[in-house]
C-alpha cells in the first residue's frame, strides 16, 4: 500500500518581492552615494559650488539612481564647449569607477 504524505505549500512572494525590493533600494542608495561621492572628488573646483551640489536621488518604483548637480554651468564642465573647454567627465566617471564593486556589493546584499 502506498502512503500519502501531504504537504502544505505557502506562498511567499509577495513578501520575498518586497524583500528583494528593500534590499534594491538600499543598494541604489549605496551606490548613488558612492557615485555622487566620487563624481564630486573629480570635479573640477573653483569656488567648491559645483563640487558641493552633487548628490543622488533613489526614486522608488523607478529601480534607478540618479546623480547630478542643479548647477548651471555644470553641463559645460561635464561635456565641454564648442569654444574650447574640454568636458571633465565626472558624473560619468563618478558612476563608472566602481562598477565591478556595485556588483559585489548587490549580489552580498541578496544573499543576506
Amino acid at each position: 500500500m502506498a502512503q500519502v504524505i501531504k504537504v502544505n505549500i505557502e506562498d511567499n512572494s509577495e513578501q520575498f518581492l518586497a524583500e528583494a525590493r528593500t534590499k534594491i533600494n538600499a543598494w541604489l542608495e549605496a551606490i548613488g552615494e558612492d557615485a555622487a561621492g566620487t563624481a564630486a572628488d573629480f570635479a573640477p573646483v573653483d569656488t567648491g559650488r559645483l563640487k558641493n551640489s552633487i548628490s543622488s536621488a533613489v526614486v522608488e518604483g523607478e529601480n534607478c539612481v540618479y546623480i547630478g548637480t542643479n548647477v548651471e554651468y555644470a553641463p559645460y564642465q561635464e561635456f565641454g564647449t564648442s569654444k574650447g573647454v574640454v568636458g571633465k567627465h565626472f558624473i560619468q566617471f563618478g558612476c563608472t569607477a566602481h562598477l565591478e564593486d556595485y556588483k559585489n556589493l548587490l549580489e552580498t546584499m541578496l544573499k543576506e
